[in-house]
């Protein structure tokens, strides 16, 4: 590698003083001006005299009725400001379901397993066997029992059981760790994709503890990995209507009744990637929670692509020519998630961007407009706007690819790949997981923010903005990565030869 030149090293040097001084002056600009004027008026009134600060005095002098007048009318106009303001919605705690040593998978089980379900067609394992070397999973990720039999036994009774274990686990260290009772719930909402029985897990969760009659209570499924930020939508929407609430959010997928067992490539897939998980979340917009919470919800942005026929049907549960059930993920897949993407980068930016970054991304864009169509669009550093990322670890082809579009660092994406690498892809719920593993290295500080972005089915980009409302301190002796977060992160090779 030929040695760099001192003169390109010190134009860098220069270019990144440049970049850091226009950053500084943008986004201060106002508070700039203000202080510029602010001295300008002290030099001014110490270059005045004692009689004409007197006369300067008098010409500012207000009757009784004026000072009556301007007071009522102030205070009117911030009663409005304040009674029209949304709620705040504050993150109290959350907690991630971690399941048992006794159901993990390695990697030997799993493709002994294949072998023996899929033996009259050796294509099929092959082909299993090369996802699984380069998914980017570890050998602690965990399947339900019914997946471990031999044969598989997927039932209603399992499925339930799957749903009772995972769920309950999340709610009963929730309420540990709040310290929330069940009579204090007053909004449930609990999202499962594929796994959707009567009565509805919504009602199961009521149903084990108790819940309070006039409870409003709600299930999304059918709405894939992404259903976890629109779960937060609605609760933030329903705190914005009911003053003094708690909400409980509760994000899974059941695993147990859509392992897939034919022999359809694109079907086999979703087996190698998904794995047991789920997480249970407290929002309030009691003001009594300020103080302990641990964010605040500044944003959420959802897309949805579904009016396209392509993306509709680019994650599409269907039957085989053998009439089993699986999920189809189409090849198209990545290019349809950029999309996306794109889009609801499109919606995020100018809520969430600093002010350098959105003028540059406007001169860009007026410059390809006007001068030049073939001019390099300029791609906003987000960076600039937001301390962590939460990709969601749909599998490492999204991690890559969200890595490269949104040039981030290897650090930036470590708690997504590190999130697989231990528990695989549990849908909806693994974006806590990532959370749970940046609070656990101690990174997450006061007045951070975190960006999380998950990919649906139908198909649909959602993201949600965060606020670090405390600092949060390591060692954490509970959560998914208290026994484990000493050894991560790991190296995770490109490809692991079974």
């Amino acid at each position: 590698m030929p040695p760099i030149s001192t003169e390109t090293s010190n134009s860098s040097v220069k270019l990144k003083y440049v970049k850091l001084f226009y950053q500084y002056f943008v986004n201060h600009f106002i508070i700039l001006v203000l202080i510029a004027v602010a001295l300008t008026l002290i030099l001014e009134a110490a270059c005045l005299g004692p009689d004409e600060l007197l006369g300067l005095w008098r010409c500012f002098h207000f009757d009784r009725i004026h000072l009556i007048c301007t007071s009522f009318f102030l205070i009117m106009f911030s009663t409005l400001y304040f009674m029209s303001k949304p709620r705040t919605v504050f993150l109290v705690d959350y907690a991630c379901y971690k399941p048992s040593a006794m159901l993990r998978v390695p990697f030997s089980t799993f493709m002994e397993h294949s072998r023996l379900i899929l033996k009259d067609n050796p294509k099929s394992v092959e082909f299993q066997m090369r996802i699984l070397e380069r998914s980017g999973l570890g050998e602690e990720t965990c399947l339900p029992r019914a997946i471990r039999y031999l044969p598989p036994k997927p039932s209603m009774a399992e499925a339930r059981a799957e749903a009772e274990l995972v769920i309950f686990s999340s709610m009963d260290s929730l309420f540990e760790k709040t310290g929330l009772e069940p009579k204090d719930i007053n909004i449930l909402i609990v999202n499962c994709s594929l796994f959707s029985p009567t009565p509805s897990l919504s009602a199961m969760v009521v149903n084990k503890y108790k819940l309070s009659r006039n409870i409003k209570s709600f299930n999304l499924s059918g709405m894939g990995c992404s259903a976890g930020l629109i779960s937060m939508d609605l609760a933030r929407d329903l705190l914005q209507i009911y003053p003094n609430s708690n909400a409980v959010v509760v994000s899974t997928e059941i695993i147990t009744p859509n392992y897939y067992q034919g022999s359809e490539r694109a079907m086999l897939l979703p087996n190698c990637l998904f794995r047991m998980g789920g997480a249970a979340i407290l929002l309030s917009n009691r003001r009594s929670n300020r103080s302990r919470a641990k964010y605040r919800l500044m944003h959420v942005v959802r897309t949805h692509k579904g009016a396209n026929d392509k993306a509709y049907r680019c994650v599409y549960e269907e039957q085989d020519k053998e009439t089993k059930v699986g999920i189809n993920l189409s090849k198209d897949l990545m290019a349809i998630a950029g999309e996306a993407l794109k889009s609801n980068i499109t919606t995020i930016g100018p809520l969430a961007l600093p002010a350098s970054e959105q003028l540059l991304f406007l001169a860009t864009l007026i410059g390809r407009k006007i001068f030049n169509p073939k001019w390099k669009p300029y791609i906003p550093d987000f960076k600039q706007a937001f301390e962590h990322f939460c990709i969601h670890a749909g599998g490492r082809a999204v991690i890559d690819e969200l890595q490269k579009n949104l040039q981030l660092s290897a650090e930036h994406v470590e708690a997504s790949r590190m999130t697989l690498h231990r528990f695989g892809n549990t849908s909806s719920s693994s974006l806590w997981y990532e959370l749970s593993y940046i609070e656990a290295k101690g990174r997450m500080r006061r007045g951070d923010k975190v960006w999380q972005i998950a990919f649906g089915s139908g198909f649909k980009c959602n993201s949600a903005v965060w606020k670090c409302n405390r600092s949060i301190e390591a060692p954490i002796h509970d959560g998914p990565w208290a026994d484990c977060i000493h050894r991560y992160p790991v190296h995770i090779p490109e490809v692991v030869k079974l």
